[in-house]
């Protein structure tokens, strides 16, 4: 077997208010491809909600998009089928297999998972890595957006 080499992309932005905040998900949305993954994180309130309404913009979804953090995961049609996970009330891995998880995320539309960090030993290894910071010093707006493609999801063709 050959050595695999991983490939790795990195660029960050930084956002003054929600709405750049949501075209900053925006612009990732119109790149992503059947089949990748989107693992994001950040505290409580940094916007990773906004960041993954802008992702369903950018696929052409229509419908309005909340937080599944009572659902787990939401499902949304665009110009891909979109599920949009939030693990933050998960009680374990267990409760991700039961709602069928990794048919999702290994299907052929696009998975964003809200607090990935909460789960990550049960992620693929190769996604989108991205991650939301606010500073209240700079602005109460102000985001630092850090998105990380890792093995190559779909040959690191995500960079914004």
């Amino acid at each position: 077997m050959k050595n695999m080499k991983s490939e790795e992309s990195i660029y960050r932005i930084e956002t003054m208010s929600c709405m750049e905040t949501v075209n900053a998900g925006k612009e990732l949305g119109e790149k992503l491809k059947a089949g990748d993954v989107v693992f994001l994180n950040g505290e409580m309130g940094t916007g990773k909600t906004e960041f993954t309404k802008g992702i369903a913009l950018g696929l052409s979804v229509e419908d309005y998009v909340v937080s599944p953090t009572f659902t787990i995961v939401n499902e949304y049609k665009g110009r891909l089928p979109f599920y949009h996970f939030d693990v933050y009330r998960i009680a374990g891995a267990d409760e991700m297999y039961e709602i069928g998880f990794e048919e999702y995320i290994y299907g052929n539309g696009v998975s964003v998972i809200e607090w990935a960090e909460l789960i990550d030993h049960i992620l693929p290894s190769s996604g989108i890595y991205v991650n939301i910071e606010k500073n209240n010093d700079i602005s109460y707006d102000y985001r630092k957006i850090t998105v990380k493609t890792i093995n190559g999801a779909r040959n690191g063709s995500c960079k914004m």
